[in-house]
């Protein structure tokens, strides 16, 4: 059965208020992306746009390109972050223009990225911007918003129900009672929705989708296998095995081996390969449910975080065409159309993690999904 491979899609890359009031103006996720510096010899820093260049997604030009090259090479259709903050809307403005314009024509879906907004761009509490204040009300004006999103035809649909993802649920405080009043308030514009979560940061498994999801998806690098290597990885240390994961991060970071921070630092470092090794020989399904697999062509957020950065080695379109090619032949839908495969991401420069094209790989990451989908 073939496969939709769906995108996820940061639309970060245009300056707003907020942006500019705590990090400068003019400040959008090309700055951080521009400033990163290699920490050692063949580290690859900076990622730099290549064939799309360095754009700004006000520009209805940039997201028709954007739309263009994702169909060119098999991708199915993006997977939009949504930002709400009891009402208060962030980075809305391509995905609004989307519906405004009903362009580009390229299906769309949106995943409501529900942690706090901060400082540090990994939804922790330290310097909140926004915080998320959940409540009934909010649900009902909430799901009101998403409803004019869910009628376009372009958006992304299973058995004409709209599917609507949420990034982690195990914040939302009574989530059973959030999707009662959204299903609710959808039936009343004849919408049945198909509700997803996003499975990561340790929120793994069948008793999280009682609470009246359709789905899961795996959420990669931070997935349940990957926490299972992680696990492997630290006993493998701890019995001072010559594992060549702790060699090359010894060489590269230059500690003593008897320093005892390495065994923390080389979790955060981790080998593409040995990874996908290990994925291959343990991947299972985490439950009698429907779950959709997700691929990253790499990740080093460098970026964003420099003194302590989390990243993949030795990543090329090489493997990762392997990784996808594994779910291509593995991957069994549950049915016709519950036959997502999701990328992350499309476009997350500031965490080396993106499809669009580099200036280090030009198109090849793009190239393997369209000849996986023809071989």
């Amino acid at each position: 059965m073939k496969l939709r491979p769906i995108a996820i899609h940061l639309p970060q890359f245009h300056p707003i208020p907020e942006n500019d009031q705590h990090w400068g103006k003019g400040f959008t996720e090309w700055t951080n992306v521009t400033k990163a510096k290699p920490l050692f010899e063949g580290h690859y820093q900076p990622h730099l746009p290549a064939d799309m260049g360095f754009y700004d997604l006000r520009m209805p030009e940039a997201r028709q390109a954007q739309a263009d090259l994702a169909r060119e090479y098999g991708i199915y259709g993006f997977c939009y972050y949504h930002y709400w903050f009891s009402g208060q809307k962030v980075l809305e403005r391509p995905v609004e223009e989307i519906l405004r314009f009903g362009k580009p024509d390229f299906p769309f879906m949106l995943c409501w990225a529900n942690e706090n907004w901060t400082r540090k761009w990994d939804g922790g509490n330290n310097e909140i911007i926004f915080k998320q204040n959940y409540s009934l009300q909010d649900d009902i004006a909430h799901i009101q918003y998403l409803i004019p999103f869910f009628k376009d035809p372009r958006y992304i649909r299973i058995n004409d129900k709209p599917v609507f993802c949420i990034y982690r649920s195990t914040l939302i405080p009574d989530m059973e009672a959030t999707i009662k009043i959204w299903r609710e308030e959808c039936a009343k514009e004849n919408i049945d929705l198909y509700l997803c979560r996003f499975e990561t940061f340790g929120d793994f498994g069948e008793g999280f989708i009682k609470n009246g999801f359709d789905a899961g998806i795996e959420f990669n690098p931070f997935s349940a296998i990957m926490k299972e290597f992680q696990n492997h990885l630290s006993v493998q240390l701890s019995k001072n095995i010559n594992y060549r994961v702790k060699n090359r991060i010894n060489k590269l970071l230059k500690r003593d081996e008897q320093n005892s921070k390495i065994r923390n630092q080389a979790l955060r470092w981790i080998d593409y390969n040995d990874f996908l090794n290990f994925l291959m020989d343990k991947y299972k399904r985490q439950g009698d449910y429907t779950f959709y697999p997700c691929i990253t062509p790499s990740w080093d957020n460098t970026a964003r975080n420099s003194i302590n950065p989390f990243m993949f080695l030795n990543s090329n379109p090489a493997k990762f065409k392997k990784w996808f090619e594994f779910h291509l032949h593995n991957f069994a839908p549950p049915t016709q159309e519950e036959n997502f495969i999701f990328i992350n991401a499309w476009n997350e420069w500031a965490e080396g993690n993106h499809m669009e094209p580099c200036q280090k790989w030009g198109l090849q990451y793009l190239q393997t999904i369209k000849d996986s989908l023809n071989d």
